[in-house]
């Protein structure tokens, strides 16, 4: 009976155990990522993904980069169009600071993405892209010196349209954080062994807005503004 006793405390305590374990996945990482010694803000995962995962997308995914190879350190928001969901390798690859990507909760929360995504720090947002959570949390990290990106279309472009109507919240961000915008501009949908071609555009700031309470038609005339930048 003492043997069996002994037995049955053994299992529980595995059982707590790994109840403890799970917990401790579960619990999320915290949004932002404090600065390194040299100021710099790192996500060890992505840096891992960019020297691993990057060539070897490359070699099925060929692309060609055109424009500032590399951004500044400090925070910035990246905006770009969007064509499919490794879009994210082209702003991945400007920089070696970590960078938070907004993405849908549908994405957030797939078996084969939530890890991943739990690891580099996505900040989710929901599909009609009204979401004031992320707005927040987007602009904690940009106030902590980081950087965010977004595809303000906010979804894969599917259609023959050079680009699809924006959903709001890339200007607002932009402009309440006061940092500089980096268009991203993807031409022709990326296919398996055939040449994409990716422009950077200099990066720049919606300053004429700082300072005011916006309309909603505001908002909107700099969203197209950003528009412009991705798409001249």
């Amino acid at each position: 009976k003492e043997s069996e006793q002994k037995q049955a405390d053994r299992k529980t305590d595995d059982q707590n155990e790994g109840k403890r374990k799970k917990e401790k996945q579960k619990k999320p990482l915290p949004m932002t990522v404090p600065a390194n010694k040299k100021g710099r803000h790192v996500i060890p995962f992505m840096n891992f993904l960019r020297a691993v995962f990057i060539p070897v997308y490359r070699l099925i995914m060929p692309f060609k980069c055109y424009g500032p190879k590399k951004v500044k350190d400090g925070p910035c928001v990246y905006v770009g169009n969007h064509y499919r969901i490794w879009d994210p390798v082209y702003i991945a690859r400007t920089t070696s600071e970590g960078i938070h990507f907004l993405a849908k909760r549908e994405v957030i929360e797939s078996p084969a993405m939530k890890g991943i995504c739990r690891k580099i720090r996505c900040i989710c947002v929901n599909r009609d892209g009204n979401d004031v959570r992320a707005l927040m949390n987007s602009l904690k990290c940009l106030k902590n010196g980081e950087k965010v990106s977004l595809f303000p279309e906010g979804t894969r472009n599917k259609t023959t349209q050079e680009i699809l109507p924006f959903k709001p919240g890339a200007a607002a961000m932009a402009i309440r954080a006061r940092v500089p915008i980096v268009p991203v501009a993807i031409y022709k949908k990326p296919r398996p062994f055939r040449m994409a071609h990716i422009l950077y555009g200099e990066p720049f700031e919606l300053s004429d807005f700082y300072g005011k309470k916006l309309t909603d038609e505001e908002i909107a005339w700099a969203d197209e503004i950003i528009k412009e930048h991705i798409l001249s």
